[in-house]
Parts: structure tokens; sequence; C-alpha cells
């Protein structure tokens, strides 16, 4: 990969940017990992916020293989058009989206936001051969595999859950899975840290390459650190007006249901990042909670909210590339 001539201040110009991504990342997905926890009563939503931090911010010590990093960086766009206007671009679009999401209280994915504001800004620069259609398949293909694994976990949870404890009482049941429930929330938290945080990573790590102040073996550990840090503090600071959204308006939950849901949404999200699959714990939480509420009956799901999200989703990535191609043609301008 090339080298390109970024001065100091450019350069940390964007990675503060980055990390303002990241800590956007977090407060917008804040929502993924305490919806269920908090509107089933197991936790304050002060409380819910503080663990899903905590857990967001001990990924780093669960998941030394960067390969979403690695996916992200060298993956999705071609390294020999990134540099300062494209990485700028990219998150200019990411950015914007998660604004316009978060503020209409819309769970869409920042994940998908990044992955459409790189492919927005490649394009805009060196036009379709920029980007990597192997790399982009597999996160496109995502887009419909991962919230169908969490439907299919979330509810195979529940037809099991129900299957053992169909001779106990609803005061029990309700009594062992507010407990259970707080170990749930918190894996499912660890595979939001795991899997967003090294999206940012990946970013970094790539501009960081293109300035010639990193090599391509492994990004350095200031930018691992910081990058768990920003999506963990935008976790504590928790996106609320998307929390009712997740927790109650597509099924209303209780805690054997909201303990269903985080299981499977976990066990998608530490399938892909161990794959090295940059998938969004929106989608993921989100088919997980479908599922749940279908495998108790079809009517305990309000389809209408739920394709009211399938349409944010589908918008995500043609809306931040868009957003992104404008705003790398002003960076040319400006930076």
């Amino acid at each position: 990969m090339h080298t390109v001539q970024i001065s100091l201040h450019i350069l940390a110009l964007l990675i503060v940017l980055a990390l303002l991504f990241d800590f956007m990342n977090g407060f917008h997905d804040a929502a993924n990992a305490i919806a269920t926890v908090v509107s089933t009563g197991v936790l304050r939503p002060q409380t819910a916020v503080a663990m899903a931090a905590f857990f967001n911010l001990a990924a780093v010590f669960v998941f030394h293989q960067l390969h979403v990093a690695a996916s992200v960086g060298k993956g999705t766009i071609d390294p020999s058009v990134v540099d300062h206007y494209v990485i700028f671009g990219a998150l200019v679009g990411a950015i914007f989206w998660n604004l316009v999401t978060w503020y209409y209280g819309i769970p869409s994915s920042s994940s998908h936001a990044l992955i459409g504001g790189l492919v927005g800004a490649a394009v805009a620069k060196a036009g379709t051969g920029a980007l990597i259609s192997a790399g982009l398949l597999k996160t496109i293909l995502f887009i419909v595999l991962s919230p169908l694994l969490g439907l299919i976990f979330g509810s195979l949870m529940m037809l099991m859950v129900s299957w053992i404890f169909f001779r106990s009482t609803p005061r029990k049941i309700d009594g062992w899975f507010r407990r259970l429930q707080l170990l749930s929330a918190s894996m499912y938290s660890l595979g939001h840290g795991g899997n967003d945080a090294q999206k940012t990573i990946g970013v970094i790590w790539m501009l960081l390459i293109a300035a010639g102040q990193s090599t391509g073996d492994a990004p350095p550990m200031w930018v691992i650190i910081s990058c768990y840090c920003a999506i963990s503090l935008g976790t504590l600071f928790g996106g609320w007006r998307i929390v009712k959204t997740m927790g109650q308006k597509i099924t209303k939950l209780k805690p054997v249901g909201g303990f269903c849901a985080e299981t499977g949404g976990a066990i998608t999200l530490f399938i892909a990042t161990a794959f090295g699959i940059p998938v969004s714990t929106t989608h993921t939480i989100t088919g997980a909670i479908v599922g749940v509420g279908a495998s108790q009956k079809m009517s305990a799901v309000r389809w209408g909210v739920a394709s009211n999200i399938v349409w944010a989703w589908i918008f995500t990535i043609p809306a931040s590339a868009f957003v992104a191609a404008i705003a790398w043609w002003l960076g040319t301008k400006i930076l």
C-alpha cells in the first residue's frame, strides 16, 4: 500500500473523529444490550448501562484475535485508494446516519453505516473498482443472516426453556430468569464490544497504514485500548430514544424472553466475531426478540414496527454512502 502525505494535525483530527464515531456507536447501540433487561424490570436503566459499558470494555481481554478489524481495514475497499479524504468522508457519512436514526428512535446499524460510508467515499474517489467484492458480499450476506440467526437461536432458546421448565410455576420461572438475565445481558454486551469496537480499530488502522505510521501486521495497542474505551463510554451515556422501541414496541418481554433473546443474540455475535464478520448488533438482537415473540405466538410480534425497522436497515448503507460521497468532495476542499 502506498503512503500518502498527511499532516499530524489532520491525522489527529481524523483519529478524534473516528473515536467520536466509536462513542456514538456505543451511545446508539446501548439499547441493543440493555433494552430487554430494562423493559423486563430486572435492572434500573442506570445500572444496566453501567453493566453494559463494563462488559464492552472487558471484551478487549476476551477477543484477542482482531479478525473483524482486519475485515474492515483490509477487506472492504482497496487499501491503495485510502487517504485522509476517504476516511473523512466515511466517518462523516456514518456519523450523520447515526444522528438521524438516533433522533427518530430508529434502531439502525452503526456498523453498516460505517461500511456504507467507506463504500461511498471510495467510489466517489476511484469508482466501483475500489470496492473489494468478496468482503462486501460477506457483509451484505450477514445483513440477512445475522437477524435470521438471532431469530433462530432466540426462538430455539425459548422453546428449549419452555420444555425444560414446563412443570414450574410462572412465579418460580420469573425468579430464576431475573437472575439469569443478568448473565445473558452481560454476554450480549461482551459480544457487542468485541464486534463493534473492532470496526473503528480497523478504520484507524487503515488510516495509520496510509500515513505510514503503522504496519499491516497489527494495529498499535493504543488504538485498541482507545476504541474499546470510547465505545464503552458511549454505552454508559445510553441512547434512550431507542430503548423503548427495542424493549417493548416489537414484542412484550418477560425475564425469560429477555434471557432467551440476549442469549440467542450473544451466540450469533460470538460466532461472527470469531470468523471476522462485521455484523450489526442491532439486526442481531432485533431478530432474536422477534424469534422469542414468534415462538410464543405470531400475533405477539408487532410486525408493523418490525417492518419499519427493516426499511431503516435497507436504507442504511445507501444513505450513509451518499452522504459520505458528498463529505469526501467537501474534504478535498477543506482538509
